[in-house]
């Protein structure tokens, strides 16, 4: 990752706007910021939300509430909870996301 020549940005996530993004079942709802190339999101899942598409791109993310599953287009599946990340290129391993008590994370793209 490249971070783009900026000034220093400081973010007040209670003011950036929520956006809904509806999964397979259940919905996401992210807080966005780009800077250049890099998008930071606040992220949360709500109970019983399942991602209806499997991603190809890299991310940074951090749990930061509740419990989320990660599971790898080989069937390999990982459980995040609070202070545990994952970290994966993009094109490197295809995954999805899924919850059944609900999650917030802290994404890096």
């Amino acid at each position: 990752m490249r971070i783009p020549e900026m000034s220093f940005v400081f973010t007040d996530w209670t003011q950036v706007e929520r956006t809904e993004h509806k999964g397979e079942t259940g919905a996401s709802f992210w807080q966005t910021r780009n800077f250049g190339d890099i998008r930071i999101r606040m992220v949360e899942y709500t109970p019983g939300y399942l991602a209806d598409h499997w991603c190809s791109k890299g991310h940074v993310v951090l749990c930061l509430e509740g419990e989320v599953n990660t599971e790898l287009r080989d069937g390999r599946k990982f459980t995040l909870r609070p202070g545990m990340s994952y970290q994966v290129a993009d094109n490197a391993e295809a995954h999805r996301s899924s919850t059944a008590t609900g999650a917030r994370l802290f994404v890096v793209d």
